[in-house]
């Protein structure tokens, strides 16, 4: 199983320049089976344009998450407690094993009608990405 992650364009490139080594999230995916995640970049990329392994999923409280991971979040404390307001429980994903493509998939050309997903999505990525 393999889960599709909406990221903001800007933090794309956090990550793959290193500077943002977890993804942070409100909501967690429940199948723990995951083997990838792949990175779909929003507006006004809009493709996928990458791949990474899990590491560790850190379940903290947002206060707690930002001591311990602020130097690798690839974030501002503003950004960072901004998206957090409110929550009491937020999970930090550890990304390993990076793949940035080549060429990037514009998922619309297999999927008729694809809508992004507002976090994440199950998907069976041999539909869309073929050889990746």
């Amino acid at each position: 199983m393999n889960v599709l992650l909406s990221i903001r364009p800007k933090y794309v490139e956090a990550i793959i320049k290193g500077d943002k080594r977890y993804e942070f999230r409100k909501t967690i995916f429940r199948d723990k089976s995951i083997e990838r995640v792949y990175i779909y970049s929003t507006s006004p990329v809009k493709k996928i344009v990458g791949a990474f392994r899990i590491g560790n999923i850190i379940e903290d409280h947002p206060e707690h998450l930002w001591e311990q991971l602020k130097e690798f979040s690839g974030l501002n404390d503003i950004e960072f407690f901004s998206y957090f307001s409110g929550n009491e429980r937020g999970f930090a994903i550890e990304i390993e094993d990076l793949e940035e493509f080549k060429n990037p998939v514009d998922p619309r050309d297999s999927i008729p009608g694809f809508v992004p997903p507002q976090s994440f999505c199950y998907m069976d990525t041999s539909i869309v990405l073929g050889g990746y």
